[in-house]
């Protein structure tokens, strides 16, 4: 490559072209709240919960709040695990600049232990994690 080619490729790179990203990989949100709740009410979390009862809760929600500086619509995947083992993912769509979004999960016998849940972006970056305790 002759050395005005390379200079030329330089200067494009540096002043940041547009790339070719399709609508699955646009990653440029961030979260501004992740929590556990019991509830869901007008599209807020009513409480915040780090340590549960099996009997008093059949399931909880993981609940996320998303601002993104474009339109652009994309996903986010909720994995949710128990003592360290996968048990449940979800995709859920990201559609505008200030989004919420959760996914719930339902407990069956044995829910006790640790439980995290990390939110992952559509380019598999991890952005977050919250935990909680279910006795």
């Amino acid at each position: 490559m002759k050395p005005q080619s390379l200079l030329f490729v330089l200067v494009l790179l540096f002043l940041g072209i547009p790339s070719s990203k399709t609508t699955a990989e646009v990653t440029d949100f961030k979260i501004t709240e992740m929590t556990i709740t019991s509830r869901i009410y007008r599209g807020n979390p009513i409480d915040r919960v780090r340590r549960a009862s099996s009997r008093s809760f059949k399931g909880l929600y993981c609940f996320t709040r998303i601002e993104s500086p474009s339109e652009e619509d994309t996903s986010l995947k909720h994995v949710w695990y128990l003592n360290g083992d996968v048990v449940a993912e979800y995709t859920l769509p990201v559609r505008g600049k200030h989004w919420r979004t959760y996914s719930k999960k339902l407990f069956e016998e044995g829910s006790k232990g640790n439980w995290r849940i990390e939110a992952w972006d559509s380019a598999g970056n991890l952005l977050k994690t919250v935990e909680f305790r279910m006795n």
